[in-house]
C-alpha cells in the first residue's frame, strides 16, 4: 500500500529562471571612438613636434600671436630652418623662406629717383634744343620772315627756351603807345604758334617796354598796362597760329623793369615780347607758387637767329 502511495506521488518540476542583465545601448562605442581619435591626434601632434625644427616652431608661434604682421612682413621665424641652408632650399644666397622646386625669385630693381629726374631733365633740354633749331629753320625757309631774323633772339635759360622778339627803329612790332600787332609781326607770331604747338611744354608770355614814360604820368595808362596789353595781343596771335589755349600758363606785363640795355633805357631793343617755353621745374615753380628760377642763361648758346 505504501508502495502504491509512493508510486502515486506527483512529480514536481521546478523551473528556475535566471535574471539577465539589462539591454545596453551603443553610446559607449561613440565614447570609445572619440577616445581613440583623440589619442591618435595626440600621438600625431607629438610626432610633428618632434620632427619640426625650432625655426618652424617659432614661425608658428609668431603667426598665432600676430598673424597679420607675419603674413605681411615675414621674418626669420616664418619658415626658418636649422638646416645649413636656411629655408631648406638649394640656394645659399637665400636666408629666409622656403622655395619649392621650380620657383624662380623675381629680380629686385632699385629706382634712383635723383638719377631718373636728371635723365628727364636731359631729355627735356634735348627737346627744347630741337625746338630752337626748328624755329631757326622756319625763319630761314620762310621768305616773308627772312628779314625778321635779326629781331628774333633764342636762348636757353634755367626756365627753358626763351624766344624774344625785339623792336628795331625801322621795323617795330607795335606803333608807339599801341597794342595793335603789325601785320608782319602777326605772321611771325602765327608761325611760332604752329611750331610751339608741336611740343607739350607750357608757356609764359612777357611784354616789355622802354623807359619812355607816358605823357599822362604813371598814375594813368602807363607802360605797365601797355606791356600787359601787348603780351596779351601776342597771345591771341599765337592761338590763331594753332597753339592750344591751355598751353599758355602766364601772361604778364613787366614795363621797363627788365631792360636788355640798362645803360640805354630808351633804346628800342628794350621794347620786346618774350615767349618762354618752360621746362618742368619752372612750370612746377609757377604752379606751386614757388620763387621763380633766375633768368641767367644756362649755357653760352644765347645767340640771335641767323639770317639766311
Amino acid at each position: 500500500m505504501a508502495g502504491d502511495a509512493k508510486k502515486l506521488q506527483p512529480i514536481i518540476i521546478k523551473k528556475i529562471k535566471k535574471g539577465g542583465h539589462g539591454a545596453h545601448g551603443g553610446a559607449w562605442k561613440i565614447a570609445y571612438a572619440d577616445f581613440v581619435t583623440a589619442m591618435m591626434a595626440f600621438f600625431l601632434l607629438m610626432w610633428l613636434l618632434g620632427s619640426t625644427t625650432e625655426g618652424d616652431k617659432k614661425g608658428i608661434a609668431d603667426y598665432f600671436s600676430s598673424p597679420l604682421k607675419v603674413a605681411l612682413s615675414g621674418g626669420s621665424g616664418s619658415g626658418d630652418s636649422s638646416h645649413v641652408i636656411k629655408g631648406g632650399g638649394q640656394d645659399l644666397t637665400r636666408q629666409t623662406g622656403q622655395v619649392k622646386a621650380g620657383d624662380v625669385e623675381a629680380p629686385r630693381h632699385t629706382i634712383n629717383l635723383r638719377a631718373l629726374k636728371e635723365e628727364q631733365r636731359r631729355a627735356e633740354r634735348s627737346r627744347l634744343q630741337q625746338l630752337k633749331d626748328k624755329i631757326q629753320e622756319v625763319l630761314a625757309n620762310t621768305p616773308a620772315l627772312a628779314s625778321l631774323g635779326g629781331q628774333i633772339r633764342l636762348e636757353m635759360t634755367r626756365e627753358g627756351l626763351r624766344i624774344q622778339i625785339v623792336d628795331e627803329n625801322n621795323r617795330p612790332m607795335f606803333d608807339s603807345g599801341s597794342a595793335v600787332v603789325k601785320p608782319y609781326m602777326r605772321e611771325l607770331l602765327r608761325e611760332l604758334g604752329a611750331v610751339l604747338a608741336e611740343v607739350p611744354n607750357r608757356l609764359t608770355l612777357e611784354g616789355h617796354t622802354d623807359a619812355q614814360p607816358f605823357s599822362g604820368g604813371e598814375r594813368g595808362y602807363s607802360n605797365w598796362e601797355l606791356s600787359a596789353d601787348r603780351a596779351n595781343a601776342s597771345r591771341r596771335e599765337l592761338l590763331s597760329g594753332g597753339l592750344p589755349e591751355s598751353r599758355v600758363l602766364r601772361v604778364q606785363g613787366l614795363a621797363a623793369s627788365k631792360l636788355l640795355e640798362p645803360d640805354e633805357p630808351r633804346s628800342p631793343i628794350n621794347r620786346r615780347i618774350s615767349i618762354i617755353v618752360m621746362n618742368r621745374d619752372a612750370e612746377d615753380a609757377v604752379l606751386k607758387n614757388l620763387p621763380d628760377n633766375e633768368d641767367e642763361p644756362a649755357d653760352n648758346s644765347a645767340t640771335a637767329a641767323e639770317k639766311p
